[in-house]
């Protein structure tokens, strides 16, 4: 019958391993629960970028031009390594919304810290935002934008739709 040897380790040696075990298992549950946890949204006079660590506003007259792209053509799966190929592969034929700004609400370093590097398709103030629905989001952010330059598209309950109504009514 085989011998069957223990490592005799002490107690604080035991602790230090079922904490090292406790906080990968609270690791490992806390980035499963945030990743789905970024989102962008359009606003009447920004756009909104949320994730798990970073709430950013951008404002509509920092975006110069939007447009689509796939996620393979902006970022070449032939020049990454195995590693991120496995990554991107189920990327690549995704289509993303670029936003060309005149430049980032905050410093790209900053950025950087928060954000994937998906987001930055090269060193230029540009974001590449990987949505459900492209299509849908691009025309909600392009009819907003227009929106706020022309003031007729005003929402209703702005200030001057209030002021606009109280002098045509009292013109009657």
């Amino acid at each position: 019958m085989p011998q069957v040897s223990f490592i005799k380790l002490t107690d604080w040696e035991l602790w230090g391993l079922a904490g090292a075990g406790g906080f990968a298992i609270f690791l490992t549950i806390f980035f499963a629960s945030i990743r789905k946890t970024a989102y962008v949204q359009a606003y009447n006079d920004h756009l909104r970028l949320i994730t798990p660590f970073l709430r950013l506003n951008i404002s509509y007259r920092r975006i110069r031009r939007t447009y689509s792209a796939e996620m393979g053509i902006l970022f070449p799966i032939k020049n990454k390594s195995a590693w991120r190929q496995g990554l991107m592969r189920p990327l690549a034929a995704k289509t993303a919304v670029i936003l060309e700004l005149t430049g980032f609400p905050i410093s790209q370093f900053a950025l950087r810290l928060f954000i994937s590097p998906l987001f930055f398709p090269d060193k230029t103030p540009r974001l590449a935002l990987l949505v459900p629905d492209w299509i849908a989001f691009s025309t909600e952010l392009e009819s907003r934008r227009g929106a706020r330059g022309n003031p007729a598209h005003q929402p209703p309950d702005s200030p001057n739709s209030g002021l606009l109504s109280s002098i045509s009514k009292a013109k009657k």
